[in-house]
Formats: structure tokens, C-alpha cells, sequence
């Protein structure tokens, strides 16, 4: 019987080189630098990672005001871990954090991940033409270190 997927909120337990070559591989940040993806933790409001014997197998976080909005970010899981519902997981475990269980509205970006989220109530917005995006030109060159 393989060993449980141990499911952890704390920062220090998280292994920040691999998260970073996870997320740096990703479509969403690629290239993206170990100093900035701690950083975005940090400023996270709830940080979750999947462990299974100590080796970190999957990642996520949620920025949120608690009250109005969360945004879910950089949920991954490593490849050879994947299948096991540990995304699955991931998510409902962010949900029900006790800082996020009663957040009115959530948001993500997803190139193709729709249907996990679908299962926890994410739908296609309903009027994308009140949802705007600012691009900043002055924005940090996150793949610096």
C-alpha cells in the first residue's frame, strides 16, 4: 500500500527549489526565479503543499481579502504524481481553509484544468465583458533573480 499524500499550510515546509522548477516549466511563469516565487507565497494568503514521505509532490495557493474575493494560483502537482487526486485535493483543501471557506467570489486562469475546478463550482465568467485586465509595462521581470 503506497503511503498517504500529507497535505501541509506551512512555508517553512516547503521545498522552494522544486516548486520553482515546477513553476518555472509551466505555461503560466515560465522561466520564473526561485526569489520570486517565495515571494509570491509569502503574499499569499493560504500556501498548501501535497507531501509523501517527506518529498514535496504538489503545490498551490490562494491570494484573498477573505471576505470578497480569492484567486487560486500555481496549483501543480508533479507529473509522475499526477492522477491520484491530489489536485483534486489541493483545491478542496484551499476552499475550506478557514480564511477562504466563506469568500463570496472565487477566480483563476486555467488554459486547461477546466474541468477539475468545474467540480468545486468554477464556471466560465458570466459576463466577460465586465471582467478587464491591465497589462503593466512596468512590471517586474520575474525570471530575474
Amino acid at each position: 500500500m503506497p503511503n498517504p499524500v500529507v497535505f501541509d499550510f506551512d512555508l517553512a515546509a516547503m521545498d522552494w527549489p522544486r516548486i520553482t522548477g515546477w513553476l518555472a516549466s509551466s505555461y503560466w511563469s515560465p522561466g520564473i526565479s526561485q526569489r520570486y516565487v517565495e515571494q509570491g507565497a509569502r503574499a499569499s494568503t493560504v500556501v498548501i503543499g501535497a507531501f509523501v514521505d517527506g518529498v514535496q509532490v504538489g503545490y498551490g495557493r490562494a491570494v484573498s481579502d477573505t471576505v470578497r474575493f480569492l484567486y487560486l494560483a500555481d496549483i501543480y502537482v508533479d507529473e509522475a504524481w499526477r492522477g491520484r487526486g491530489i489536485a483534486s485535493e489541493l483545491v478542496r483543501q484551499l476552499l475550506a481553509h478557514p480564511l477562504l471557506a466563506q469568500v463570496a467570489s472565487g477566480y483563476l486562469l486555467t488554459g486547461d484544468a477546466h474541468a477539475l475546478y468545474r467540480r468545486f463550482g468554477f464556471d466560465t465568467y458570466p459576463t466577460p465583458e465586465r471582467f478587464i485586465l491591465r497589462r503593466n509595462p512596468d512590471a517586474l521581470d520575474f525570471t530575474e533573480d
